[in-house]
């Protein structure tokens, strides 16, 4: 298929070629003969019924400081001029980024959006795994002290972490007796109106933090981020560090059990973190760790998120 591509993400000059998965996903477009584009959440607008991003098309090879041309900025009318639109910027998950969902959804219908911006903005990470409770540890979300403190005397160790914030940032275990307890939900609550999420500790953390890569539905491999000495957190962001590894037997099951919902909603991309045996959240935003499962498995991700996308196209027709 010859298609034009509009990726929406943060620049492309300053992204890790060995890491990014944006990057994995423009490259493989390129190879198959795709025209990519690229820009910013700032250059999308809503101007009088046309849906507008000022965006240039961009050249990439595997050459890092130096893995981007691009050619002149052009004014791209994303339901005339575009065939697939890629919303792939980093969160924050704020009001910027559900307006962009907002007006991205406009063209449903029109231009196909991946992932599908509606339910993006419906399902953050961590609120999406609240449907299949029998698959999450035991979560709480709330700015009620009262219910927090009753949740910690239940589970003694429990984790505490801003409701939508990623990459590790804002993430504490609060262990039994912890005397830091209250001052930090005093600064959780000063810094902002959302509720917090508490959930119980699950201490095969040790062992690592599978991130398991679900393209339309459908399990296709998993790697295993490990959190360095003294670190609970195992995002890559934070220092983790990434190894190949297996799905088990309740890997498989976790996926078959959310991974309808998934392709129903138009999620083709789609990384979920599972720790022993309990899954603790589904990214739709902007999941990574393609290029980690590529390297370790041979498995493309990419690859299988373009054939999955050619499909849906073709199903259009």
């Amino acid at each position: 298929m010859s298609l034009k591509i509009a990726f929406q993400m943060d620049p492309m000059e300053g992204v890790d070629i060995n890491a990014d998965t944006t990057f994995a996903l423009a490259e493989v477009a390129q190879n198959r003969g795709y025209s990519i584009y690229s820009y910013t959440p700032d250059q999308l607008s809503y101007n009088a019924g046309r849906i507008q991003a000022r965006a240039r098309k961009m050249t990439l090879r595997r050459e890092q400081g130096n893995h981007v041309d691009f050619e002149t900025e052009t004014l791209l009318d994303l339901e005339k001029d575009i065939d697939v639109v890629w919303m792939r910027q980093d969160p924050p998950f704020d009001m910027g980024y559900i307006t962009a969902a907002h007006i991205l959804e406009m063209l449903e219908g029109k231009t196909l959006v991946c992932n599908d911006p509606k339910w993006v903005r419906s399902c953050p990470e961590k609120i999406i795994p609240l449907e299949f409770p029998d698959l999450i540890p035991e979560t709480l979300i709330t700015r009620d002290k009262q219910a927090i403190d009753a949740f910690r005397d239940k589970h003694r160790d429990i984790i505490l972490k801003p409701l939508y914030g990623n990459g590790g940032e804002g993430v504490f275990l609060l262990k039994a007796g912890d005397s830091n307890y209250s001052s930090l939900l005093e600064m959780f609550f000063a810094s902002s109106r959302e509720p917090i999420i508490a959930q119980a500790f699950l201490k095969d953390v040790v062992k690592g933090d599978k991130r398991i890569i679900i393209i339309d539905g459908e399990a296709v491999g998993a790697i295993n981020r490990v959190p360095q000495k003294g670190e609970t957190r195992s995002n890559m962001h934070v220092g983790g560090v990434a190894e190949p590894i297996e799905m088990s037997d309740t890997d498989l099951k976790i996926c078959e059990a959310i991974g309808p919902t998934l392709k129903e909603r138009g999620q083709i991309l789609v990384g979920i973190d599972v720790i022993g045996d309990k899954m603790t959240e589904i990214n739709l935003t902007s999941p990574t760790g393609v290029q980690e499962l590529k390297r370790f498995s041979g498995v493309d991700a990419a690859a299988l998120s373009w054939d999955a996308i050619e499909r849906r196209l073709k199903s259009q027709d």
